[in-house]
């Protein structure tokens, strides 16, 4: 009996010493706690998690020197200041359409034809009424001619009184009265003339042609459309064959904020840009303030003339001008040394002016030169940056060297 009792105890387990002890027990975590925090920490210096939103601007070469000399920048588009659309004077179908988008046209050239039958017809009627009164005036003019010798043959029998004085009177009466049947006659006359010539005019008006010289920019009929001077119900009728613009009227239009418009006067040399040609400047001057503000946008409407024409200043292009000062060089073509950015992008602190120069997704600080005043849209660098360094416009957030970036 003692003999299996001993045999069941020694199949017990001692706990005690299968435990480690507490210390053991925390060293066993130790690769789980540094798998956690390297884990976390990829998570959060992982590429674009902890990159700061920033919008950036591109460095361009300006065009000019007038981007260092100008007092005041804008922009605007370039508006025709003889535009017209050709309609008719009449209700009529288009026969046929001479023009087309592109096709440059000389003042009075046709560019269209109406259907002119009814104005033909009308023509034929007032040539006919004419030639009706003129044969009408003729038999007058003869009768009036027999009524003269007889009232003058009248008066000769009266004077050797071989005649009564009744005859005489009715002689008399006779010629006065074919003498106003006459005058009437001439009137008549003038009337039918003047119907053909209405009648031919309506007949011209169904030829269209331009008011004046320019480009085609539209055209908006074809032919078979009704066309009419008046908007009609429904949308079947046009209201115009095509649109012409006078391609030497061309100017730039800008508002200025009201604020600024001091520094503008007329006369004032400017140089603009074509967003389609953002380095070809172009010499032109300001031709007149618009002596009214706009109260919604406080802004006032300025008008810029060209100084030299080219074709490929073309209308509702966008323009970007620069009012140059009095100290502005007459010659706008020479290089300047430097690239144009945001005024936005250039910061300045104690150690002087600097931007944050992009380059593979992070951001370095660059110290530069600047010439101009920093209030205007864009400044000139001179010295810091190369034509194509991206630089930080705007961040979302606190900038550092090396702070990763990216862009929407």
């Amino acid at each position: 009996m003692n003999d299996k009792s001993e045999r069941i105890s020694a199949l017990k387990i001692d706990r005690e010493a299968a435990t480690p002890s507490g210390s053991t027990r925390w060293w066993l975590l130790v690769p789980s706690v540094v798998i956690v925090m390297v884990l976390g920490w990829w998570f959060l210096l992982r590429p674009g998690m902890s990159a700061v939103l920033v919008e950036t601007d591109t460095a361009r070469r300006p065009p000019s020197i007038a981007a260092a000399s100008s007092v005041l920048d804008a922009s605007g588009y370039v508006v025709a200041r003889r535009q017209a659309t050709v309609s008719s004077k009449m209700t009529g179908k288009v026969l046929e359409v001479l023009v087309e988008e592109g096709m440059r046209v000389e003042e009075g050239q046709v560019v269209a034809r109406l259907d002119d039958a009814t104005q033909q017809a009308q023509v034929a009627v007032a040539q006919a009424q004419a030639e009706a009164a003129e044969a009408a005036l003729a038999e007058i003019e003869a009768r009036l001619r027999a009524a003269r010798l007889e009232r003058n043959r009248l008066r000769d029998l009266a004077a050797k009184n071989l005649t009564s004085a009744a005859s005489l009177d009715s002689a008399e009466a006779a010629f006065d009265a074919l003498a106003a049947q006459l005058d009437t006659g001439r009137e008549n006359v003038n009337v039918a003339l003047s119907n053909v010539a209405l009648a031919k005019d309506a007949l011209d008006n169904m030829t269209i042609r331009a008011p004046f010289g320019g480009m085609v920019v539209s055209k908006n009929a074809q032919p078979g459309e009704m066309i009419s001077p008046v908007s009609a119900g429904g949308g079947f009728t046009r209201t115009g064959i095509c649109t012409i613009v006078d391609m030497e009227s061309l100017e730039i239009e800008v508002d200025v904020n009201e604020a600024y418009i001091q520094r503008v006067t007329p006369g004032q040399r400017v140089s603009a840009t074509l967003d389609a040609y953002p380095d070809w400047q172009i010499p032109a001057e300001v031709i007149a303030i618009v002596p009214t503000a706009d109260r919604q946008k406080a802004t006032v409407r300025v008008r810029i003339g060209f100084l030299e024409r080219d074709e490929r200043v073309l209308r509702d292009m966008g323009a970007k001008v620069a009012f140059l000062g009095s100290e502005a060089p007459v010659e706008l073509q020479q290089e300047v040394q430097g690239v144009l950015v945001a005024s936005e992008a250039v910061r300045e602190d104690a150690a002087g002016p600097y931007v944050w120069r992009v380059s593979g997704g992070v951001v370095e600080r660059r110290a530069v030169a600047t010439a101009g005043s920093l209030a205007r849209e864009r400044v000139l660098v001179t010295q810091g940056l190369a034509v194509g360094d991206t630089v930080v416009r705007s961040a979302q957030g606190e900038l550092a060297p090396g702070q990763s970036v990216r862009t929407e």
